[in-house]
């Protein structure tokens, strides 16, 4: 079963690389402006997750770069997302306000988010 989840995981890897989205085409104050609000931002994934994919599909169509960790082979990060979200799931985006954390689970979620935020 690790062999078979291995080799879906490269194919699903080779299939975003071939197929990756474009981004959006910002004026470089408005790429700023976004750059700064996803630096308060942090995706706790697995690399051949198909639902990590997606989200960082999402990130790639928006332009946007948020700090992407690994959760599967980082311990600190894993430790991290433990603690701070209660549970090993993935993805999770991490995201840091005025009014505290919160750590939003559930690619659909986050990508809703992401287009609410960032488009």
């Amino acid at each position: 079963m690790k062999v078979i989840r291995w080799i879906l995981g490269r194919i699903i890897l080779v299939l975003d690389f071939v197929f990756s989205p474009r981004g959006v085409k910002r004026s470089t104050e408005a790429q700023q402006a976004i750059d700064e609000k996803a630096a308060q931002m942090a995706l706790y994934q697995f690399e051949a997750c198909p639902f990590c994919v997606k989200v960082r599909r999402a990130l790639k169509r928006q332009s946007v770069k948020i700090d992407l960790r690994d959760a599967k082979n980082d311990p600190q990060h894993r430790a991290d997302l433990e603690a701070g979200g209660g549970k090993i799931k993935v993805p999770c985006l991490r995201i840091e306000t005025q009014q505290g954390v919160q750590w939003m689970y559930e690619s659909a979620d986050i990508v809703a988010y992401l287009e609410k935020e960032f488009a």
